[in-house]
């Protein structure tokens, strides 16, 4: 059963580092254009299913205008949701305004997620980000009085010559926000971004390792719980729709560019306007065999810092998960531990964690 939507609302209101493709496309008409198609998706493919998390991301949908902002609302009006549904709304800090968080408070959001990246303005200007630390607190302050109580942050770091005393700087203003939940990426900079163009290179691992280590370390002492590899939360904030991803369910995706997974299939819709706008939103398929939702449960469930459930493992694939050579292999190797429920990623491991990980892909087991 279904149970997860993510809506991708491709727009955005800045350039940001890594691409001009937002730029070509802040545009009212073309905005109103992909809306109306957007609903068009939403009432052909949606079957009716009570929803326990539903995501707008992009892009930048606060970037949306007020008429826009409402059409939206109107359009997944159509959704079923659950008493306790968790709804999230990405947002950046500089287009936030107090008519914009009623419109969402109003609709049913009772999550934030805001791309913070930084508190420090010499890396905001390094990122081509526009706010400042008067804004970012003033405007959680607002969120707050608005009367939302489930706020996370997105946070870079490893970022060009960034000291190991900025970034525990950068936490410091994290925790004196005293938000729910903060979501940590180490920069890694891609080809064909302009970072990557412009000849930036990514920082020595060994930084980078240390800089993972008082992230972890600093949130724990302050009551955040790690529970997965880049997220941390108090008690009762984890965010559940990103843990549909970890716990390989199925999910709606929605929108130019949205992936999702239904009825054993992955889907990727186009990332063309035009073909988007035509209705022809899906761009590929592709139709998971017994052993491929077994590898994925393993990429995908060892992301969290519990790991994978034995019993559901079980329950799910009619297999038990001990009987599979590689997980015995890595609990040897002490790389993997086990506790009366689950099997894990041992917490010495977790920075390289993706070499771990890579044991997982085109497993050798009859199923």
């Amino acid at each position: 059963m279904i149970k997860s939507v993510y809506i991708h609302i491709p727009f955005c209101d800045s350039i940001c580092s890594y691409c001009d493709f937002c730029k070509l496309l802040k545009n009212d008409k073309w905005i109103d254009l992909y809306l109306n198609s957007l609903e068009k998706e939403i009432k052909e493919k949606y079957k009716n299913e009570v929803l326990d998390t539903i995501y707008i991301g992009g892009g930048t949908p606060s970037s949306l205008n007020i008429k826009q902002l409402n059409y939206l609302f109107k359009i997944i009006s159509i959704f079923k949701k659950s008493k306790n549904i968790e709804f999230t709304f990405e947002c950046n800090i500089e287009n936030i305004t107090e008519e914009k968080l009623k419109i969402l408070y109003k609709n049913g959001v009772n999550r934030l997620s805001i791309g913070i990246q930084t508190f420090n303005e010499k890396y905001l200007k390094y990122l081509n980000r526009f706010h400042n630390n008067k804004m970012v607190i003033d405007k959680i302050n607002l969120i707050k009085k608005i009367g939302f109580k489930n706020i996370n942050i997105d946070l870079i770091y490893a970022l060009k010559n960034e000291t190991i005393e900025e970034l525990n700087n950068d936490l410091d203003m994290f925790l004196k926000l005293d938000i729910e939940h903060l979501s940590t990426y180490s920069l890694i900079i891609e080809p064909n971004t302009k970072l990557y163009i412009n000849g930036e290179e990514n920082i020595d691992e060994d930084l980078d390792y240390e800089m993972y280590k008082l992230i972890c370390d600093k949130l724990n002492k302050k009551g955040y719980i790690h529970y997965e590899i880049s997220n941390f939360s108090k008690k009762g904030y984890e965010s559940k729709h990103n843990l549909t991803y970890w716990n390989n369910e199925e999910y709606y995706g929605f929108g130019m560019g949205a992936s999702g997974y239904i009825n054993n299939i992955r889907y990727d819709n186009t990332k063309g306007l035009n073909e988007y706008l035509k209705g022809n939103y899906t761009y590929q398929t592709h139709t998971l065999k017994k052993l491929e939702k077994i590898e994925n449960e393993f990429i995908l469930g060892f992301r969290k810092i519990n790991g994978i459930n034995k019993i559901k493992f079980t329950e799910k694939y009619n297999i038990d998960i001990k009987s599979i050579d590689i997980i015995n292999t890595l609990l040897k190797e002490n790389k993997l531990l086990e506790n009366k429920k689950n099997i894990y990623i041992n917490p010495k491991y977790i920075y390289i964690s993706n070499d771990i990980l890579l044991n997982f892909i085109e497993l050798n087991l009859k199923v």
